[in-house]
């Protein structure tokens, strides 16, 4: 159920690519632009081993698809942003784009506590707000979480509701101890989350996964047994529209919308298939060819995480941005708060400490795509002629009504 981060560790006699450097690099965006550019080295036939491990495609080896790919990367930097949504036919990459971030993924604060006590919950709520061996420990100096790589963890379309929630564990049980089982939600809390098919899951899931997403926390009780759990997650999540629609719930909580359409270059889709290729049949060697951008990435995507808290976002800008929601008739203000949470996220990533108006132009297409609906503005325009028409009863039949 979880994927966990594969290293990137070549062989000791192994050596980086001659001629690829990752010199004068000044942000992730120009990185990830060279990169792009560059095309698939001759790679040798002879000797790999490598067939039945588990290395993701490398993520900088994805030819084209520019949008998805920023998405996928500025969701790593700013957590806030609330996601991503892939939406696409079959065979335009978008699984493979999600498990490639393996390499990339940042480091994270993480509780040391089985129920995921954490420092800032006693900066918030106080001693009492953890629990009693976490309040020993921080009465003692002793550290409650420790800073560990964001882990990728998948949901299966097969889950059950226990599953994803938890349930109750049956090796304690026969040890006539009622415990609950941590479930896939509470295991990707402070991780990425990713649903494939996210628009064929169950009601059920669906609700479990827009609570815990809306609250960061869940409660499950069986019986006379609850446990609460954290479940502070970026959920990605990827769908083939002609599959079936997505519920507007759970649209609502993808921060970032992706059309992900085929390439249509030639050159670029022979380049693709070169790629996939080689990394078929000889994944070491292609893998290889990108650790040291890969790790160039993985330290800019950790420094652009850590600048965050400093971006700023100027009044000026943010008008700007409100002006341009208003302008599309967007009700919902969830759209300001991940324009201006990925805008941030995009100034980080190029290295800078503003928001500019450039930045929204990055990232406004997919942060307010599929805002607007065809259904409210038919409701709201059919209740015009009722409001009018009440708006002359009151007037005319109620006392002061016509003044």
């Amino acid at each position: 159920m979880t994927d966990e981060p594969t290293p990137i560790l070549p062989d000791d006699e192994e050596k980086p690519p001659q001629g690829e450097t990752t010199g004068g690099i000044r942000s992730l965006r120009e990185l990830i632009d060279r990169v792009a550019g560059r095309g698939m080295r001759s790679l040798s036939a002879e000797g790999d081993a490598g067939l039945a491990e588990k290395l993701p495609f490398p993520f900088l080896a994805l030819v084209g698809q520019a949008e998805m790919k920023l998405a996928l990367l500025i969701s790593l930097i700013n957590p806030n942003i609330g996601g991503v949504l892939l939406i696409g036919p079959r065979g335009t990459g978008k699984t493979t784009a999600v498990r490639s971030l393996a390499n990339l993924l940042p480091q994270t604060p993480r509780s040391l506590c089985y129920f995921g006590c954490m420092p800032e919950d006693i900066e918030t709520g106080g001693i009492d707000a953890v629990c009693p061996d976490c309040a020993h420990k921080y009465g003692m100096g002793e550290p409650l979480a420790k800073m560990d790589a964001v882990r990728l963890v998948e949901l299966p379309l097969n889950s059950r509701l226990e599953d994803v929630v938890g349930g109750i564990d049956e090796r304690a049980a026969l040890h006539a101890r009622m415990r609950v089982q941590r479930g896939i939600l509470a295991q990707a809390d402070r991780n990425l989350l990713y649903v494939d098919e996210v628009n064929l899951l169950p009601d059920e899931i669906v609700d479990a996964i827009l609570d815990a997403a809306a609250q960061g926390s869940y409660t499950v009780r069986r019986g006379p047994v609850a446990s609460t759990y954290r479940a502070r997650f970026v959920m990605i999540g990827s769908m083939n529209p002609e599959e079936g629609r997505l519920r507007p719930q759970i649209m609502d909580r993808f921060g970032l919308r992706v059309i992900v359409h085929g390439l249509t270059d030639v050159e670029d889709r022979l380049e693709a298939y070169r790629r996939v290729h080689a990394y078929l049949t000889r994944p070491r060697q292609v893998v290889l060819e990108y650790t040291q951008d890969t790790l160039v990435a993985s330290a800019e995507i950790q420094e652009a995480r850590n600048r965050m808290p400093k971006v700023t976002l100027p009044e000026p800008v943010a008008r700007l941005g409100l002006a341009l929601v208003q302008a599309m008739q967007i009700d919902s203000l969830r759209a300001e708060i991940t324009l201006f949470e990925a805008a941030r996220a995009y100034a980080a990533a190029d290295g800078r400490l503003e928001v500019n108006a450039e930045d929204l132009s990055g990232v406004a297409a997919m942060t307010l795509r599929l805002r607007r609906s065809d259904f409210m503005r038919d409701y709201f325009a059919a209740q015009v002629a009722e409001e009018t028409q009440l708006s002359e009863m009151v007037k005319r039949y109620l006392p002061g009504g016509s003044q």
